[in-house]
């Protein structure tokens, strides 16, 4: 188990070894990894001409992985809602985090808990974003949560933007192939890959807040390339230091990754990764309606904070076993705590007379093989993918209260959850019509088995549920000019660790996903993209703030329509525009507010982006609405006294960015000025996790000043 100690580093412990890690030695690794590769990557060069013989790879006809590179072509065919942010969408300088970027796509719902970016709240389709919980999130194919089963909340977000290169985010069609918890689609992080050529890059950006001058530093650094001509290698470190633009917001993150690639043959590889993600945080929390119009930039919550470290690895073996058939076997480890500080009572115009914290250990690892096999009968051909995983999880749940008067400490709860889940899944992509048409029929089976042990009374309980997951995804290019696509499949999300500690008995979460629609691509100036969608939930579960407990709302409904547009007119070819709407329309069918909306849905949202160049100059703006929403499942109208409940803000968020090209002999160098939030839009969420009764403002105008340059 890890410590839980912040002045601790994490560590293993067992009778044969002790690892300990440092911030410090994770540095010295990446000066250490620096300075190797650049002094021997260009004798390694040189000497691989003549002790290396180069690989010629055969060219790849088949590819196991149903989401592919995530490029251009790709979205273009696949039959679902997808959209994907290029590298130059995703770090334009008008990007402060993740979250930003993010609130680009179709039916995409961000809550801005930190504004710093270290606690994403990430929502898609009018479903609650609090933690991030009912999206699949992933990095590299990898789920990038602690626990992908029992904690699909993303209560420690490990990863940053600037070691991202791209973003493709799934909203229907993936379930057979990513699950669990895809009821709203899947988040694909895609990595920095590693240049073919050795390379580096450097890049120093800060930001200040307009209205309390907070700073907010963010340093990346990449170093690596192929040392021979069969393996490569790359380090990346990013840290992250200041203030968001609350009081009591002091942020801390390391982000150190490093990736290997290894060509074994022409036909096989390796690919590895080892990442060190260490946070610590200050969090403002929720204000009372009437704090929040005296200073919405105050804390009131001087005991809130987040601390979490996590050392992760994962190993993939892809083997071409010939033109028709390949084997994929991945497989990953993590080894993390997290621990959220908080007050009690909750209610931020009560002064604290406790204070808490819950502190999680986690180990978990998993392995997931796939066999993908192309053949041709007659006038089809098929491309049949199979695939299995294990997941274990060990989770530790412990809660700590601290008495402010007398200083006496109790424990509350003392927790530990074992669960081994099993995946089986199997599609088959039909081809017919000389390639006009794909039907891919698919089948996944989720068996997710828990040990609940209360370790202060040495109470122990299990629970076992397994579920088919079957769906259908069809992808028609009826034109040259038009493709239509549909789908439909079964989404299947268990109780979560925080849930299941509650009083209120819950079921698991079950939804039928619907999805149809259109891309159309007039001309090659001009693409745009319609789709209908309808989540139907069994029994969908819910944070109910006045009795602070999760509750199974029943039925619920979730529908509605997505429009896209594109235009890079080919008379202005320095010109881009990009724009998307979104209407949402839910329901609760049963329980005692049926006919109400859900929680936390706005019915609109529209996304304007506009981008121009100019010799050297790049210019972008763009700007993000949503309308109001309702934050409890009784619908509350007026605002409470204290916050916890009543109608949110509707909201429109403007940012822009100009980058200058330096020119420079033999460096490739960017500045970059933004300003976020134009017009100071005065908007809140409500109280999230830790601090759930109130208001929690959103970042206001802010300004960023960044320098990034290539070697």
């Amino acid at each position: 188990m890890i410590s839980t100690s912040r002045n601790s580093p994490p560590n293993l412990d067992s009778d044969a070894m002790r690892l300990v890690i440092t911030k410090q030695d994770y540095l010295l690794a990446v000066f250490l990894v620096t300075v190797l590769i650049a002094s021997s990557a260009p004798l390694r060069a040189q000497d691989s001409e003549t002790t290396f013989e180069t690989i010629e790879l055969d060219p790849i006809t088949i590819s196991g992985d149903w989401l592919g590179e995530a490029t251009e072509t790709d979205v273009k065919d696949y039959p679902g809602a997808r959209s994907v942010l290029s590298e130059k969408e995703l770090h334009t300088g008008r990007n402060r985090t993740l979250e930003d970027a993010l609130r680009q796509v179709p039916s995409v719902r961000i809550e801005d808990e930190t504004g710093t970016g270290v606690l994403p709240n990430i929502g898609i389709r009018g479903l609650n974003p609090l933690r991030s919980e009912r999206v699949m999130v992933l990095q590299d194919g990898i789920p990038l949560s602690l626990a992908p089963y029992t904690g699909t909340g993303l209560s420690l977000f490990p990863t940053t933007l600037e070691t991202i290169e791209r973003v493709d985010v799934v909203r229907g069609g993936g379930a057979v192939h990513y699950g669990p918890n895809n009821v709203s689609g899947v988040i694909n992080l895609i990595s920095r890959p590693i240049p073919r050529e050795f390379s580096g890059a450097v890049k120093q950006k800060l930001s200040v807040d307009e209205a309390t001058g907070n700073l907010l530093s963010n340093t990346y650094g990449r170093v690596g390339g192929f040392i021979t001509p069969n393996f490569g290698l790359q380090a990346q470190v990013n840290v992250i230091t200041g203030k968001g633009g609350r009081d009591h917001s002091d942020t801390d993150v390391l982000n150190f990754v490093l990736d290997g690639e290894w060509y074994l043959s022409n036909r096989d590889s390796l690919k590895g990764r080892l990442q060190y993600y260490d946070v610590k945080a200050d969090l403002p929390g929720a204000l009372s309606p009437a704090q929040y119009a005296a200073d919405r930039t105050q804390s009131q919550r001087p005991h809130d904070g987040f601390d979490a470290r996590t050392l992760r690895g994962s190993l993939v073996y892809n083997r071409e076993i010939s033109n028709s058939a390949e084997f994929n076997w991945t497989n990953f480890v993590n080894v993390s705590e997290r621990s959220f500080q908080f007050g009690q009572p909750f209610d931020p115009s009560v002064t604290d007379t406790t204070v808490s914290s819950s502190p999680r250990d986690f180990l978990v690892a998993g392995s997931e093989a796939r066999y993908t096999y192309r053949f041709d009968t007659g006038s089809t051909s098929h491309k049949l993918i199979f695939g299995g995983r294990y997941v274990r999880e060990n989770v530790d749940f412990v809660v700590d209260t601290r008495d402010l008067a007398t200083g006496n400490t109790s424990r509350a709860r003392d927790w530990r959850f074992e669960t081994d889940a099993v995946a089986a899944y199997v599609s088959d992509t039909m081809t017919l019509m000389d390639g006009k048409l794909e039907i891919t029929p698919g089948l996944r089976y989720e068996f997710v088995d828990t040990t609940f042990r209360n370790n202060s009374d040495g109470s122990q309980s299990s629970n076992d549920t397994g579920e088919l997951l079957p769906g259908l995804a069809i992808g028609y290019q009826a034109t040259e000019s038009v493709f239509l696509f549909a789908n439909t499949n079964r989404s299947l999300r268990v109780p979560q660790v925080a849930q299941v500690t509650r009083s209120a008995p819950i079921e698991n979460e079950l939804a039928w996903n619907y999805e149809a629609g259109m891309r159309y691509a007039y001309t090659t100036d001009l693409s745009v993209t319609a789709t209908v969608f309808r989540i139907d939930f069994s029994d969908q579960i819910e944070f109910d703030r006045p009795s602070l407990t999760f509750q199974n709302l029943g039925k619920t409904r979730h529908e509605g329509v997505e429009l896209e547009a594109r235009w890079a007119p080919s008379v202005i070819p320095e010109l881009e525009l990009r724009g998307n709407y979104t209407f949402v329309d839910t329901k609760q069918r049963s329980g005692a507010n049926v006919g109400n909306e859900v929680p936390f849905a706005s019915r609109h949202q529209l996304n304007l982006a506009v981008d121009y160049t100019l010799d050297s100059w790049a210019f972008g703006l763009n700007g993000s609405y949503r309308s109001s929403a309702f934050s409890d499942a009784a619908n509350t109208h007026a605002e409470t006294a204290d916050g916890a409940a009543g109608k949110l803000p509707s909201a429109w968020v403007w940012n822009m960015q100009m980058s200058k090209d330096l020119e420079i002999p033999g460096r490739d160098i960017r500045l970059t000025g933004a300003v976020h939030n134009i017009f100071d839009e005065d908007y809140y969420v409500r109280g999230v996790d830790v601090s759930p009764i109130g208001r929690v403002a959103e970042p206001g105008r802010s300004f960023s000043l960044a320098l990034e340059a290539k070697f």
